[in-house]
């Protein structure tokens, strides 16, 4: 590790420290291209040329309308500019692969993970948890124990339990019992155990009824058993305990397995008890099941047309890069490291400008802003940065192996330009660096460990707004994308002319 690492400040230090012991042990990914099987034959056939600027566009293989809008807006316009035509290279970045899991199939949609329920436990209530008998006897020495869960498909909890340990003396301990929906400090579901009120036994376990509301459809919880007393918990590792998931409708989360940061839990990880459980909506996940061959082969149908659109695509415009990996959300991080090995591999440059398909981008403004603020050396990363943005744990950004609280500094993805020097470094460790659950904050965590200058600039847009002057803007329509070019061809400037 290079000199420069102890320069960087402690929260920045951390952060780069955590990727480099991320780092996995692993040969380089293979080189992307057309279908990856010839990808090394597709290099040697590429003419290189110099270009000040190569601009990567992030597209989904569906996006082919916004693709359009593109090419016929500032696309456009920088292959017909005398000045820019020669010293910028456009291309878009495909996954060379759709997913071959119907999204609603998946165990969420920005994935590619099968959900798979077979054969649900209907019209009947099921215990989660249950000890082995080897498991079942003497008290562990963990005061307090949790365990987290992700719902897969609805489901009502209707007790809350403990582990109890068989004594002719009955129950004898004090235990708090507590339901966590992720990140939320207040609990959903709490019962409290004691001598005299220690509920209802069912097996071996004594639970207690519950306010019962529907937990939905990608629900992550956490159950929390604490102990009131000095001795532990009758509990077990994860190991010696028999998870009832009611036919594949819920699934346990374990740090174990590098899906949930160690900060994420309470206490010992493991089982102290359990609870009860049905599942809702059973008419509705029956007719689905029932219908998901046909549904499968449709959607086996539908990629290969779109292969064949994308072929076609491809070979019409010759702007496209199909990288090798599934096209999802969560694999966007993995398709612009293999956008930076084929860029490197390929073409001669200065610059690499990252952008989104669905992003008005203003290339004429962003040759003079290199001009102007030299930002054409080394070890640049110039970009609008977000800092000390706080780590989601639920929903489309959701980030469960990050474990710190705020992300480090990284760039909005509407647009951000590195200097090549950068590129070579991602590309020549892209099938080693680790990947996150977005390719903004997963550049973030990576440029940690390597400490570029930033060179902060508002003009690059976080949101939809227009702003005179604006390097970029996202989360444009089609429509919308060829509405903002044509104003700028009439007035110079598209939010000027929009306020006329």
């Amino acid at each position: 590790m290079r000199n420069w690492l102890v320069l960087l400040c402690p929260c920045v230090l951390g952060a780069a420290l955590h990727l480099w012991l991320r780092l996995r042990s692993a040969p380089p990914a293979r080189a992307p291209g057309a279908g990856a099987a010839d990808s090394q034959a597709f290099f040697h056939q590429w003419k290189s040329s110099h270009y000040d600027v190569v601009v990567g566009v992030l597209s989904a293989r569906s996006n082919r309308e916004l693709r359009d809008a593109i090419r016929n807006t500032w696309l456009k316009h920088s292959l017909r500019h005398p000045a820019l035509s020669q010293r910028v290279l456009v291309k878009f970045i495909i996954g060379a692969r759709g997913c071959d899991v119907p999204v609603e199939d998946r165990e969420d949609p920005y994935s590619c993970r099968l959900l798979n329920i077979s054969n649900p436990v209907l019209n009947q209530e099921i215990e989660a948890f249950s000890l082995s008998e080897e498991g079942s006897s003497g008290l562990s020495e963990a005061r307090v124990v949790s365990v987290s869960f992700r719902v897969l498909h609805p489901i009502v909890i209707t007790s809350l339990g403990v582990f109890y340990e068989a004594s002719d003396e009955g129950f004898q301990r004090n235990i708090t019992v507590k339901l966590y929906q992720a990140e939320q400090e207040e609990a959903l579901f709490t019962a409290r155990f004691s001598p005299p009120s220690c509920g209802v036994q069912v097996n071996k376990l004594w639970y207690k009824p519950v306010e019962q509301f529907i937990l939905p459809e990608s629900f992550e919880g956490t159950v929390v058993w604490e102990s009131q007393d000095l001795h532990g918990l009758v509990s077990g590792n994860l190991h010696r305990v028999t998870v009832h998931d009611g036919g594949g409708v819920l699934r346990v989360i374990t740090a174990g397995e590098g899906a949930l940061p160690h900060e994420f839990m309470e206490g010992v990880e493991g089982v102290a008890g359990g609870f009860i459980y049905t599942i809702q909506e059973g008419d509705a996940l029956l007719r689905s099941l029932h219908s998901r061959p046909q549904r499968l082969a449709d959607h086996i149908r539908s990629l290969h047309e779109e292969d064949a659109l994308l072929t076609e695509e491809s070979s019409v415009h010759g702007d496209i890069v199909f990288v090798d990996v599934v096209d999802t959300y969560r694999n966007v991080p993995a398709k612009l490291l293999n956008f930076y090995r084929w860029t490197v591999e390929t073409t001669s440059f200065s610059l690499l400008l990252k952008t989104d398909d669905d992003c008005y981008i203003d290339l004429e403004a962003v040759f003079k802003r290199i001009s102007q603020k030299n930002l054409d050396g080394p070890n640049v990363w110039w970009g609008n940065f977000r800092l000390n943005w706080a780590v989601d744990r639920t929903g489309k950004w959701q980030e469960l192996e990050y474990p710190s609280p705020a992300y480090p500094a990284f760039a909005c993805g509407s647009g951000y330009v590195i200097s090549r020097d950068i590129v070579n470094w991602l590309a020549s460790n892209s099938g080693r660096l680790k990947t996150y659950q977005g390719e903004d904050v997963s550049m973030g965590i990576w440029m940690a460990a390597i400490g570029p200058r930033r060179y902060q600039d508002s003009l690059w847009l976080c949101e939809k707004t227009c702003e005179t002057g604006m390097l970029s803007s996202p989360q444009y329509s089609p429509h919308e994308l060829t509405e903002l070019w044509e104003l700028k061809g009439m007035c110079g400037d598209p939010c000027q002319c929009a306020t006329r």
